[in-house]
């Protein structure tokens, strides 16, 4: 079937490792510095961008045929500001709480280089089924990394997951403290670094 053609499963599945966008192409490292402190918006923030940009894409790729080049990223500012909006409007409406955590971030969104980076180099020139793929894959893996930091951040940094204590009483009493470094915006771009150099060892052939 054409829409499981190996090119689209490439486009699905390659971002989740060997074309990851922040473990390979270094992209939307902010976010990782400002959304992981905690576990919970670390994966809200990776739904977020996951659906904008899936959907951002289809879109673009519906009407490339159509955008004047001259105002192509006009066009493409236009349709992730809209789809960053209705996504922050359900947030406070479903997830009030999280919402005010991510705070401006999901505004933002608008600016992360790996949405307008599919948009352009992607969704320009594929069509709608591929795009699609390629929006999802994308942001699975930006979202998986947002995962991996928000877990360690959070379960060292005050000894819980989802606000749930973890380490036992018992260590605390026996001189266990949490790392209150864990919680600094520094951290993030150093397990970030932790999480490259991972990458890169398991997978040599990007090296």
């Amino acid at each position: 079937m054409a829409l499981l053609s190996k090119a689209n499963k490439e486009a699905l599945v390659n971002p989740l490792n060997l074309n990851n966008p922040i473990a390979v192409q270094v992209l939307g490292i902010c976010s990782a510095l400002a959304v992981t402190a905690q576990l919970e918006p670390a994966i809200v923030m990776g739904l977020s961008v996951t659906i904008i940009t899936a959907f951002s894409n289809l879109i673009i790729s519906l009407i490339r045929n159509s955008i004047p080049n001259r105002i192509r990223i006009i066009v493409q500012l236009v349709v992730v500001a809209a789809l960053v909006t209705i996504v922050s409007q359900i947030l406070k409406a479903f997830a009030y709480d999280v919402s005010v955590q991510l705070s401006v971030y999901v505004g933002l969104i608008i600016t992360n280089c790996i949405l307008m980076g599919r948009l352009e180099a992607f969704a320009m020139m594929n069509k709608p089924w591929p795009s699609f793929l390629d929006g999802i894959g994308n942001g699975i893996g930006y979202a998986i990394i947002l995962v991996i930091v928000g877990f360690v951040r959070e379960l060292l940094g005050a000894g819980t997951l989802f606000g749930i204590q973890i380490v036992p009483e018992w260590c605390y009493e026996h001189g266990y403290m949490n790392n209150g470094m864990m919680t600094m915006p520094a951290m993030s771009l150093i397990i970030v670094g932790c999480v490259i150099w991972a990458h890169r060892a398991y997978n040599k052939e990007l090296n």
